[in-house]
């Protein structure tokens, strides 16, 4: 029995019968469906909660009512870490959320939310749209009985909020930090104590001192979120999610049920919510940053010596899992295209910028 018949096996009886009676599958009324959204977000996170917000209005409006998105942060009608198994067990009919969260489910999500040392925005959007990402992305969710659609994007991400500055690797050494995926597991090599929170979470462990640190997104949503209310240490630039992607994934079997207008309408918002969300959060970052300054954070960045452990570490945790073929596959598509990425941005965005910045005197 595959996965995607066993969890339809094992969703018809007991608590997952009682739980499906509670969360909505596709509601049908005169022609018209009402699709449940769930997400990884507390309502009102800056940025996140607004790019899903944004893909639930656009589908609505995009297919003129006949598909409503009816949107339930986390804790509304699942837990934030519970989105995965909802939808695939055909529970609710779509989440959107950041994939690292999962790993448990396959290693090979890494490459479809962020790796450390990972793509930029545009170099993933290369991968997935150009180069095969797209293809791989399809042949993995489909395993548990879902189709994931990039729907997305923060851009580069801090590297954290800390409760003192860090000099040198052995600092991490008993701290108590806050990050998910990869970018957990590489801290944790560094003797770190990782905790995998939900974003709603995160202030109140910190504020608590249950944790010595987090990172959360950048400047902007940090902001929102009040961490310079507790420390006033924070490290601008991050090693482990420099243009995360956000999936809004579908169950399978609801997807492969609409029309095909209403599959495109799907593709076509979601391509519109990773521009839209990349620049809502470029749009706010510069400006926060500077009355984060102004209110007496102290902006810090990693020393070379940081740098160079965080790169060493990485390279063990991407190891790890070539045993499993399919991540070994996504592994090797996704490190190609980012080389044939990088060497051209290299060459001509990042010599332009770095001249520009110099002539102009930014």
């Amino acid at each position: 029995m595959d996965r995607r018949s066993f969890l339809r096996a094992t969703t018809a009886g007991g608590a997952a019968a009682a739980a499906a009676s509670t969360l909505a599958a596709p509601a049908y009324a005169q022609g018209k469906r009402t699709l449940t959204l769930v997400t990884t977000w507390g309502r009102g996170l800056a940025g996140v909660h607004d790019s899903a917000q944004y893909c639930a209005d656009q589908i609505t409006a995009a297919t003129d009512g006949q598909l409503t998105v009816d949107l339930k942060a986390a804790g509304e009608l699942v837990g934030a870490f519970e989105v995965f198994d909802a939808v695939s067990a055909g529970q609710a009919d779509m989440y959107h959320g950041v994939d690292y969260y999962f790993l448990g489910q396959h290693p090979a999500i890494s490459f479809f939310s962020q790796i450390p040392f990972g793509m930029t925005f545009m170099e993933y959007a290369n991968w997935i749209y150009h180069e095969g990402g797209a293809e791989l992305s399809e042949e993995l969710y489909s395993i548990f009985g879902l189709k994931a659609f990039p729907a997305g994007n923060t851009g580069p991400q801090s590297g954290g909020w800390f409760s003192k500055e860090i000099n040198s690797p052995e600092d991490f050494q008993g701290l108590k930090f806050r990050m998910p995926g990869q970018g957990g597991q590489v801290l944790g090599k560094l003797g770190a104590s990782v905790q995998n929170l939900p974003g709603a979470e995160v202030y109140q462990a910190l504020s608590s001192g249950a944790i010595d640190g987090t990172e959360w997104i950048g400047p902007w949503a940090d902001e929102k979120a009040g961490f310079q209310e507790i420390t006033k240490i924070y490290y601008t630039g991050g090693f482990h999610e420099p243009g995360p992607n956000l999936n809004l994934t579908m169950n399978l079997d609801t997807y492969e049920s609409l029309t095909s207008g209403q599959q495109e309408i799907i593709n076509q918002v979601t391509r519109a919510a990773n521009i839209w969300s990349m620049s809502l959060f470029m749009a706010n970052n510069s400006a926060a940053l500077q009355r984060l300054q102004a209110g007496g954070v102290k902006l810090m960045e990693f020393p070379d010596s940081v740098w160079d452990a965080f790169g060493a570490a990485a390279t063990e945790v991407a190891e790890e899992p070539m045993g499993d073929e399919l991540y070994a596959r996504c592994h090797a598509s996704y490190m190609d295209s980012l080389k044939s990425s990088a060497q051209w941005i290299a060459r001509s965005e990042g010599t332009f910028t770095t001249q520009r910045n110099r002539v102009m005197g930014i």
